[in-house]
């Protein structure tokens, strides 16, 4: 939509130009029954620096009919345009501006999201409002560093409960009145409204009483475990307000499970919303609680680290979110009973591999990445500034001490308490109480591109005993079409020196040190006796690519499973996928090195990850005339382990998935089959409704079931999920016509909400289904343009993602992305996501030539 973006010298004019105090919203949702548009009226008193200066405030809406500024009528058509109401004339001082517009509910999670649960066929609403969306349903300065208060006044249909950022009030002939927020940014705001189910309590200590409370929809509520979400949110902020030594800054605290939610959460002030998938409807393993928590965790870490101070601007967005990251795997690793204390682990495992990979991207970015504007920032929710920017941060606390950085933490939400600050802030407040001269450890890691490779240098006399042991550190060259330079930085690492013994490899010794420059000498190694596994970065403190020395390797390839903690073995693991992905190590290498170990693997989160990068590696690095003999081989291993698994574990229902993804032969599928109509059974394993459809749509996209089964299926399961899943089913079928039927439903309509929509790209995309998908090549590169200048941001990015031909591995889909790249000059934002998408293919390529020399 054409004047939606702000750029951020806009931002900084508006915001040297004014001040905003306080917002009035009234909405009339009377009618969200029905659906189609609701009466916003916006009132907003600011103050202007200077007399007769113009300025603007953001509005998307189909229709404006009122606008008034101190008193005086604006016509509409003259002043509202591309999404902006032009303020012109404004006041030196106090000025105050009422808007009355028709706003539209939509189906995108954008804004004030509806659905309809067809369960009860009742509507539901929620707003998702980060980035810019505050927009959409109300009249708003929207950037985040003109903050204001916000009263809220809500109009709903009977039998309805509202709730947002401030506690809930009585309503009164079905109007809900919120009493005015603290000084907020606009895009923490937040309105969940609809009959959801409720269930509340309270957090308790030291004369602090904080309401907590939890929703779903009815139609959830039977498996809604809220006793176990209450005991992580206690957990929480037990934790967070010893380690920042400041009180919760909000009257209270509600978790909103809501559907068709775009991402995992969202840290709204005081009113979380959380996607409903948390609300496990069947079995599921101890890693989705596990990450759950650190969702859970993650928000409530934002109360403080988003919503209470506040980035001046989005290129300081991983002050938001990889301090949420870090502190909310911290809690669940540190904090007294914690569930998960080997948080880390899955952190190596999963987070971390993928802030390596998006590292190594064309789009690789510093951590404080430069944001010109809001297309910018609406792509750059990424691996770098989640998950790199915690690992650093960990890195800064291994570099500082922890005592020492949250002291720094401390004084820096009592001095910004409310405000919005910058880089310089956090650094200063970190520099006084650690003593450290920060600005050298920031440019090199905050402010720079790229990822290190960390290497041992080990030299032995004849009987073993160690004679020169030196890190030697390497800064790769920039992906090509990356800005930047490579850089060598300083690393707080951890040298784990391993022996075998009782058949386990146990750490022997620890050395604890920095690490600068090309090459780093350790003289504690030296005069050794040379152990049998060293492994760099041990414990997982700094952020670099590591690799085993030769004797090591070996040791490792033969006995990666008999490391006595999972955190060792989950830096192996993770070193022995990235060299997969490099081209270092061969696809059947890997294989061989998984199915080597992955049976001795208690950690379930690794397992899960194992199986999604080993499926991954054979469907995209290996050699293709290998490749089926490779599936072949990993699926008959994962139905060994599915019949060898002690009955109803977690490692039984994680190999029950990975079969399910992978089975191919007949007698395979005819299992998947029989499992699902009941004429064969597993010991232990509960084919409940989510493996139902896991089995179904293996079926499905083997042509082994059809719309017959589907809609059987379905009428089993007619709840919101059920129609998600019949929805990935159908678009799996390997016919012509169900290929077109799912690329029309997507591409050429955009009626589809964008939880459905979702659900058909990941059917529509099957892996072994390459030659049917080959003429949507053409067809994407044809549409995706049109696609994105059309549809909103969230529903866009989707297809130009999902439905990108990375699965056709080929010099010519790299030779067509660049003419297209050429010929059409994409915005920066779309060129981004094809031009990382066009890498994967580039890296698989790569890759597959590694696995055929390796034959």
């Amino acid at each position: 939509m054409p004047g939606t973006n702000l750029t951020r010298e806009e931002a900084q004019e508006r915001a040297r130009l004014l001040t905003v105090d306080a917002y009035e919203i009234d909405l009339d949702l009377s009618g969200a029954q029905q659906g189609g548009t609701y009466r916003s009226v916006t009132t907003v008193r600011f103050d202007s620096a200077e007399a007769g200066a113009e300025s603007f405030i953001d509005l998307v809406a189909p229709t404006v009919h009122e606008i008034t500024l101190n008193g005086e009528s604006l016509d509409p058509a003259a002043v509202f345009a591309d999404s902006r109401i032009a303020l012109a004339g404004l006041q030196s001082g106090r000025n105050e501006l009422t808007v009355v517009a028709d706003c539209a509910y939509t189906n995108t999670g954008e804004g004030l999201h509806r659905f309809v649960d067809p369960v009860d066929d009742q509507a539901y609403l929620y707003t998702q409002f980060e980035v810019p969306d505050a927009r959409r349903v109300f009249a708003s300065f929207e950037q985040p560093d003109l903050k204001a208060t916000f009263r809220f006044t809500v109009k709903a249909p009977e039998g309805w409960t509202v709730i947002s950022n401030s506690p809930t009030p009585e309503p009164r002939d079905n109007v809900w009145a919120f009493e005015p927020t603290p000084r907020i940014s606009t895009y923490i705001t937040a309105l969940i409204v609809g009959p959801y189910h409720s269930v509340h309590s309270s957090y308790d200590k030291d004369g602090q009483s904080v309401p907590l409370g939890i929703y779903c929809r009815p139609s959830l509520a039977e498996y809604l475990d809220a006793d176990a979400i209450f005991d992580v949110t206690r957990q929480g902020f037990e934790w967070f307000q010893e380690k920042f030594d400041y009180a919760y800054p909000f009257a209270k605290y509600d978790q909103l499970f809501v559907p068709e939610f775009n991402a995992g959460a969202m840290e709204n002030a005081g009113a979380v919303t959380i996607r409903d998938q948390y609300v496990f409807r069947s079995k599921v393993t101890d890693a989705a609680y596990e990450v759950r928590a650190e969702t859970i965790l993650h928000e409530l870490a934002h109360m403080w680290f988003g919503d209470l101070v506040t980035m001046e601007w989005w290129n300081d967005l991983w002050l938001n979110e990889s301090f949420a990251t870090y502190t909310s795997i911290a809690c669940q690793a540190y904090a007294p009973g914690s569930r998960w204390p080997h948080s880390w682990t899955t952190f190596a495992n999963s987070m971390k591999t993928w802030a390596y990979r998006q590292d190594q991207l064309p789009s690789t970015h510093p951590i404080m990445a430069e944001i010109n504007d809001l297309d910018d920032v609406l792509v750059n929710f990424d691996g770098i500034t989640y998950a790199k920017g915690a690992s650093v941060l960990k890195q800064l606390v291994a570099y500082v001490g922890m005592d020492e950085f949250f002291r720094g933490v401390q004084a820096y939400f009592k001095a910004h308490a409310y405000g919005n600050t910058r880089l310089s802030d956090l650094l200063g407040a970190l520099e006084e109480t650690s003593g450290r001269d920060l600005k050298t450890w920031s440019k090199k890691w905050l402010q720079t591109a790229g990822i290190n490779i960390l290497r041992p240098k080990i030299e032995t006399d004849a009987s073993g005993v160690v004679t020169a042991f030196a890190v030697q550190q390497e800064a790769p060259a920039l992906p090509a079409g990356a800005k930047g330079e490579p850089t060598l930085r300083p690393h707080r690492i951890a040298i784990g020196l391993y022996e075998q013994q009782g058949g386990k490899l146990v750490r022997t010794e620890r050395i604890e040190l920095d690490v600068d420059g090309e090459l780093t000498d350790v003289p504690d190694l030296v005069g050794k006796q040379r152990p049998a596994v060293i492994l760099l970065n041990d414990d997982d403190l700094s952020y670099a690519k590591v690799r085993l020395d030769e004797e090591s390797l070996k040791v490792v390839t033969e006995h990666l499973g008999d490391f006595t903690e999972s955190l060792p073995r989950a830096l192996s693991w993770a070193s022995a996928w990235d060299m997969t992905r490099d081209g270092e190590l061969a696809t059947r290498d890997y294989l061989s090195l998984v199915l080597s170990g992955i049976g001795k693997e208690s950690d379930i989160g690794v397992v899960q990850s194992l199986h999604r990068q080993a499926k991954l590696a054979l469907e995209l690095y290996s050699a293709p005339d290998w490749r089926e003999s490779g599936l072949a081989r990993w699926t008959e291993a994962a139905l060994q382990h599915l019949k060898g698994a002690e009955p109803g574990s977690d490692h039984q229902l994680a190999w029950a998935r990975a079969f399910a993804a992978a089975a191919r032969t007949p007698e395979q599928l005819d299992l998947l089959g029989g499992l699902l109509d009941g004429t064969e059974t597993i010991e232990g394993l509960a084919v409940d409704t989510e493996l139902r459809w896991a089995f179904l749509q293996r079926l499905a996209a083997t042509g082994r079931a059809g719309e017959k089964e589907i809609a059987a299926e379905y009428e089993r399961d007619r709840t919101a999920a059920g129609e998600r899943y019949a929805a990935t089913a159908r678009a799996a079928r390997p016919t012509k016509e169900a290929k077109a039927e799912a690329w029309a439903s997507v591409v050429e309509s955009d009626k589809l909400p964008n939880a459905v929509q979702e659900a058909v790209i990941a059917g529509f995309v099957q892996t072994d289904q390459r030659e049917l998908l080959a003429p949507y090549t053409e067809k994407y590169f044809a549409a995706v343009k049109n696609v994105w200048e059309s549809r909103s941001h969230e529903m866009a990015q989707q297809i130009a993602v999902g439905l990108y031909p990375s699965l056709q591995v080929a010099q010519a889909t790299l030779d067509t992305t660049d003419a297209w790249l050429a010929v059409e000059e994409p915005n920066a934002a779309l060129r981004r996501l094809i031009s990382e998408s066009r890498a994967g293919v580039e890296r698989a390529l790569k890759a597959q030539a590694a696995d055929a020399a390796a034959a």
